[in-house]
């Protein structure tokens, strides 16, 4: 991969994310920032990528959110909030994203690390690790933590946004936060593959609405995201990886996906 502070490359259908600023404790840069908005974008539009790992270099930190320092040196030359620099601030991109992310957190991650595993669909966390959002310790702000209200339990999202404190990831993990732990950040990162590849032998069509259906209930609540949800999959019932589905089990071999 091109050295960048976002690398990207696609690989049998399974797009790769990579931060790349160990240096800076893979911080989100104004670069960092755009080219991850550019990134999704990507994995949205591009009908050879069925699903995408967002992960970084390993420094002990998968992500430690916002590049302060940038932060300052903007205030400072600019008299602008640096948000006000950003493409995309809050990365609403990456949650609008039809396609699954998957993100292999191969370290510590706080703040606008947060954020980014906060909008990935599945999480894999390295064990010994800790996760929290910090931004009432830095006078910032965390509107982008809404949607944990539906990955964690009220009162403990609440002890998280309110003391900025850190917190082991293994008792995130004990409310569901992430899908698994794993000992080392390699075995993170072949985890989320491994994940990737299963939903990639899935029919296309399928997984997208599926993704898109549990994202408007999320949203919407139950009775309009399940309404949102038949929506999503008129185009699934009606495609012909509905009829090579059936057919390929009758005849007891792998089906042939179309994606249409």
């Amino acid at each position: 991969m091109e050295k960048t502070p976002v690398e990207f490359k696609v690989e049998d259908g399974i797009a790769t994310v990579f931060i790349n600023r160990p240096e800076r404790k893979n911080a989100i840069s104004i670069a960092v920032s755009d080219g991850l908005s550019e990134a999704w974008q990507r994995v949205d539009q591009d009908d050879s990528i069925r699903v995408a790992v967002l992960t970084s270099a390993d420094c002990g930190i998968f992500s430690a959110g916002m590049d302060l320092k940038e932060a300052a040196e903007v205030k400072q030359k600019e008299g602008v909030d640096i948000l006000t620099k950003l493409r995309d601030p809050f990365h609403t991109s990456m949650r609008k994203c039809r396609k699954p992310i998957i993100a292999a957190m191969t370290g510590s991650l706080m703040a606008g690390g947060m954020m980014l595993a906060l909008n990935s669909d599945l999480r894999v966390g390295l064990k010994g690790t800790e996760a929290g959002i910090t931004e009432v310790k830095r006078g910032r702000g965390s509107p982008w933590a809404a949607p944990g209200l539906t990955m964690l339990p009220q009162p403990i999202l609440m002890e998280i946004v309110l003391t900025g404190d850190l917190f082991p990831i293994e008792r995130l993990h004990d409310y569901g936060f992430t899908n698994y732990l794993e000992d080392t950040p390699d075995a993170v990162r072949a985890r989320a593959y491994e994940l990737a590849r299963r939903i990639v032998s899935a029919a296309p069509l399928s997984v997208i609405a599926a993704k898109g259906t549990v994202r408007a209930t999320m949203d919407l609540g139950c009775e309009k995201g399940m309404e949102e949800g038949m929506r999503l999959h008129e185009v699934v019932y009606a495609s012909q990886d509905a009829i090579e589905g059936p057919r390929a089990f009758a005849e007891k071999r792998a089906p042939v996906w179309q994606g249409r």
